[in-house]
């Protein structure tokens, strides 16, 4: 167990349930999720913010959880790959991604998920990328378009047509 001067008690809503934690305030946000909230969908890639395994939604925001202090987010709003769902029925995104065949092995999928959804959400508020030709026009979901606001997202099996065909077909 940690140092008691090391700890910190904070409340986070998850997955639209307020939960009251004690952590270690060196936590990263993804370690919380995983190893005390028990919520596994959000991948440990790099650990360094590099592969985009652990994005998850954080006030809305898509973020790599890994570099996330937790004590920094008390009273914040975190949606995981396991929160998107309502009840049964998959989101959107979720049902595209199986629909389009956008994953092989399926260890970055929660995180590439997680970031379409965010991602479509910035589009939808008419956020540019660095993709976008006119930063005065609404921009359009074009394949290079996708392909740059996911880039924060690797996926080492190279599905990335299927993931790229997902994302259209969900914000169809």
């Amino acid at each position: 167990m940690s140092d008691p001067a090391q700890l910190s008690e904070i409340t986070l809503r998850v997955n639209g349930e307020d939960r009251r934690l004690t952590i270690d305030t060196r936590s990263s946000l993804l370690d919380v999720l995983r190893e005390q909230l028990d919520l596994p969908g959000s991948k440990k890639g790099c650990d360094h913010g590099q592969c985009g395994a652990c994005t998850v939604l954080l006030d809305g925001r898509r973020v790599n959880s890994c570099l996330v202090l937790a004590v920094a987010r008390d009273g914040s709003e975190v949606t995981t790959i396991e929160g998107l769902a309502d009840g049964e029925q998959l989101h959107p995104v979720q049902r595209a991604f199986v629909e389009q065949d956008g994953f092989q092995c399926g260890y970055c999928t929660p995180g590439q998920i997680c970031s379409a959804v965010g991602m479509l959400s910035e589009l939808a508020a008419g956020w540019p990328s660095a993709a976008t030709p006119d930063l005065g026009a609404t921009p359009e979901l074009s394949e290079p378009e996708i392909s740059e606001r996911l880039s924060g997202n690797i996926c080492r099996c190279g599905a990335y047509p299927g993931i790229v065909a997902a994302v259209k077909q969900a914000a169809g």
